[in-house]
């Protein structure tokens, strides 16, 4: 049986819970490309199957935050993924913020060494740096998840070189998802 990828692009394409902005660009534009791309290579590989949480870019998850994150979580226990991985850019006051980082619920866990594996190859890929893995057990969607949870932080909206990167190349980070993912699971 295809391991299950269920990909969320962070965010709705307007409020209730729609992205950060930066450098001209909007967070959920960004990473449902990213999404997008991601399933396209996992779902040429037969050892995968993926879904999105947004299979088009003006798909709206509910009318408020709190429903918002409940729908991704929900789908993705109920479809029974392997792995849930939830795509997001980062945000900072300070422009020269960069790089990609990783949130999990706890560091004992499969979700932390899928995170070691995917930011090595999106850090090797892109040429950001990788910045590390943080824990995060009060965010919803690393908690109350059926499966590892994973949350990307790919790149800062704010960085004028990250955001040029992860707008003009996102297939650059679909590949070092894809890359970690194949290094995670011996593929």
């Amino acid at each position: 049986m295809a391991i299950r990828i269920y990909i969320d692009q962070g965010h709705n394409p307007q409020n209730p819970n729609a992205g950060a902005e930066g450098n001209g660009l909007r967070e959920q534009d960004v990473v449902f490309r990213i999404g997008v791309e991601t399933k396209r290579l996992l779902d040429q590989n037969p050892d995968f199957e993926a879904r999105l949480s947004r299979p088009t870019a003006d798909t709206q998850l509910g009318f408020s935050n709190a429903e918002s994150l409940q729908i991704r979580v929900r789908e993705a226990n109920t479809w029974g993924a392997n792995l849930f991985l939830s795509l997001h850019t980062n945000a900072s006051d300070n422009p020269t913020a960069s790089g990609s980082e990783a949130l999990v619920f706890r560091r004992d866990s499969a979700a932390y060494a899928v995170a070691e594996d995917l930011l090595a190859s999106i850090s090797a890929i892109t040429g950001l740096r990788n910045r590390g893995i943080f824990l995060r057990p009060g965010l919803f969607v690393l908690r109350r998840t059926a499966m590892p949870a994973v949350l990307l932080e790919l790149g800062f909206i704010t960085n004028p070189g990250d955001a040029a990167l992860l707008s003009e190349n996102p297939r650059l980070f679909a590949q070092g998802i894809y890359q970690g993912l194949l290094r995670y699971y011996g593929l």
